[in-house]
């Protein structure tokens, strides 16, 4: 069956689309037509534009992943997020203990959440140098068990992602987490630019919060950040909060690479009225915008993927097509994802109503209206 909403403005993630109507057939995009070609169209509040993809989640609606590892969990998350534009949720856990991981693992694996994209394991196997927020006695270096329970959760699960240091792991274990599909992700590491060229050689394809946790660019040495920028073959995420990134710098990365996208790593505090929280048994201080250690330590984000997107097109003037492509098309395609980013024919039918304030009105998930 072909149903049909209606927009003063529709962005397919290419070009815009005045007064125009967005089929959809089957939970995907069937086309784009003139508003006057589709008189039984539902009028909808705002902007239709591609539905936003966030590859770090951690927490939403007052929960955090690392605190309750469980399909309940999961789904408040992307319900959270949900209300706020992102249609395909990565969860997210931070470094923990083995026991904790296996819970996450078997949590994604049941969960049914609309909206769940796959899961996202940050740690543990990254650098105690750069640890960032991290409990740093639960940070080690993979060994075979760990390598066994990803490699059978690659099997199970649609998309799995693994930031990881290469300090805390083997070029060969990075190459066997590759073949079996899983997306290898560089960070937390104060690694040489040569040695992470060395794991991009042998499979690690992304670079985690680019800027933050890892080794910075001097006069004679390039660090992972130099790397990351040098190198087309790693996509890198950026958090676009105006705290852990400078402005000058995010327009720098944004004219040196395009393969850039932007994600939340967003904590409980989205959706929600928490003033603080805990991770690993440590409180996180929520003040100001930002989110920290007792000793100031950034410690996740407090925003969600829309905010990025309106701070890059309010406060440094990006244009709103690339900064809306920054969370959609761009995350889509680092993570190899060719069923959605954009709301071009046969794409899934993931969008929701920009308001002209950038902030979310309804969003739509598979062709069905969720938040």
């Amino acid at each position: 069956m072909t149903t049909a909403v209606q927009a003063s403005r529709i962005f397919d993630g290419t070009a815009w689309h005045e007064n125009a109507a967005l089929l959809l057939h089957d939970g995907k995009v069937a086309a784009i037509v003139p508003a006057s070609d589709a008189p039984q169209a539902v009028p909808l509040k705002g902007w239709i534009v591609p539905g936003l993809i966030d590859l770090q989640v951690n927490g939403g609606g007052g929960v955090l992943f690392n605190n309750a590892p469980d399909p309940a969990t999961i789904a408040v998350i992307c319900a959270a997020h949900a209300g706020c534009g992102t249609t395909s949720t990565m969860v997210t856990l931070i470094t923990d203990t083995p026991e904790v991981t296996k819970a996450a693992i078997s949590a994604a694996k049941a969960s049914r959440a609309v909206g769940l994209l796959g899961l996202h394991l940050e740690g543990p196997h990254i650098s105690l140098a750069r640890k960032g927020t991290h409990d740093p006695e639960l940070i080690r270096p993979m060994q075979n068990d760990d390598l066994t329970v990803i490699l059978a959760a690659a099997k199970d699960l649609p998309n799995l992602l693994v930031t990881l240091a290469p300090e805390s792991a083997t070029l060969s274990q990075v190459a066997e987490l590759a073949a079996a599909g899983v997306t290898v992700s560089l960070g937390h590491s104060d690694c040489t630019a040569a040695t992470a060229r060395d794991f991009v050689d042998a499979g690690a394809r992304m670079a985690t919060h680019l800027f933050n946790a890892m080794s910075q660019i001097t006069p004679r040495e390039a660090g992972l950040v130099g790397a990351v920028l040098d190198d087309a073959r790693l996509s890198a995420g950026l958090i676009a909060d105006g705290f852990h990134v400078a402005h000058e710098v995010l327009r720098l990365a944004l004219r040196l690479k395009p393969q850039l996208f932007l994600v939340s790593d967003a904590m409980s505090t989205v959706g929600s009225d928490l003033t603080k929280f805990t991770l690993n048994g440590r409180e996180i201080f929520r003040a100001g915008g930002r989110l920290t250690l007792a000793d100031g330590t950034l410690a996740g984000a407090d925003i969600a993927l829309i905010d990025a997107v309106r701070h890059l097109h309010l406060s440094l003037g990006l244009p709103l097509e690339q900064a809306l492509s920054l969370a959609s098309a761009a995350p889509a395609k680092a993570l190899g994802l060719t069923d959605r980013g954009t709301l071009l024919p046969g794409m899934r039918a993931d969008f929701f109503c920009l308001t002209p304030n950038i902030t979310c009105g309804a969003t739509w998930i598979g062709g069905r209206a969720v938040a």
